[in-house]
């Protein structure tokens, strides 16, 4: 008889965990890749819809490709409706970290066909949107700011660096880095709905590299986020296998830096990385090259973080 009260006891001492374990976390967001690539296939460039679990209010973090990563989502089985109505009732915002082609060519090739929306960055991204994209010389000027005529469709909302502010029409909010890449300034924006985050790099090469803090400052301000556990996933670039030289990394990472700069914010969290989802962002062409990213970085993860490679038109819940 005592030995089945011990057995009994056991067994009720384990439930906790038992149950814990069966009990799956509630995803906070949704993510809806409309392209993950950096480089010459533009079809599939950096752009990321991006909306709290249960909402249809997208913002869209880079706009590389829109109209064809809506087309693989809508065959994926990602949204209902078509693509068109997506881009046009869904997406409520963009959110664009530099102002190179391959982070913005689809909201500018798209703008004849898009509703009147938010477009949201640092004031030198959306400086080279005015004068170097939405003129007459370039396109045509879809914003209500710029050269005359305008076209009144895109609204101009200036960031400014380390200040949260409302994404409007959308339930969540965002505050944006400053990034090194190269010879200019990238972004990374932190969005916050309820109590949790997502964290989202534009370009970015290393601070060894970059001669910069600013993903130091970066790593600092989410530390406590991370700390706590609030953080559902770091979305950062790799675009280079390890043998790049840093002469010709022009404002990029590779495995080995990655790993450099998740130690560090590791360092500075003060808490174990592992089981971040990572997802790897901007892996350039050719495909051997990619895949030689992918096994430096299986083989140079001793943090244990979880690499996540998204797929274009296919949904991430986080």
């Amino acid at each position: 008889m005592y030995r089945l009260h011990k057995i009994i006891v056991i067994i009720l001492l384990g439930l906790p965990a038992m149950l814990q374990a069966q009990v799956k976390v509630k995803p906070s967001f949704k993510v809806v890749p409309l392209g993950v690539l950096g480089g010459i296939d533009e079809s599939n460039l950096s752009a990321y819809m991006l909306a709290p679990q249960g909402s249809d209010n997208y913002l869209c973090l880079d706009a590389g490709t829109i109209n064809y990563g809506l087309q693989k989502a809508v065959a994926a089985g990602t949204f209902k409706q078509p693509a068109g109505v997506v881009m046009r009732r869904n997406i409520k915002a963009y959110l664009i970290s530099h102002g190179h082609l391959d982070h913005l060519s689809g909201m500018v090739i798209n703008s004849p066909e898009d509703t009147v929306k938010d477009v949201y960055g640092l004031a030198p991204t959306l400086q080279t949107l005015k004068t170097h994209y939405f003129t007459w010389e370039s396109w045509a000027n879809f914003t209500d700011d710029g050269e005359a005529p305008q076209l009144k469709k895109y609204h101009y909302q200036v960031l400014e660096p380390m200040v949260q502010q409302p994404v409007e029409n959308t339930e969540m909010l965002v505050t944006a880095f400053p990034l090194s890449h190269s010879n200019l300034t990238s972004t990374a924006f932190l969005v916050k709905h309820d109590d949790n985050y997502i964290l989202y790099l534009g370009d970015t090469g290393a601070d060894a590299v970059e001669k910069s803090q600013n993903l130091n400052k970066l790593w600092t301000a989410i530390g406590p986020i991370v700390k706590q556990g609030r953080l559902k996933a770091l979305m950062i670039e790799v675009s280079f296998p390890n043998e790049q030289p840093e002469k010709s990394l022009f404002g990029h990472l590779t495995p080995k830096l990655l790993m450099d700069e998740l130690g560090m914010l590791q360092k500075l969290a003060g808490t174990s990385l592992k089981g971040l989802n990572v997802v790897v962002t901007h892996l350039k062409p050719p495909y051997t090259s990619i895949s030689k990213i992918k096994q430096q970085l299986k083989t140079g993860n001793t943090l244990g973080v979880k690499l996540i490679y998204p797929q274009q038109g296919k949904a991430l819940l986080f």
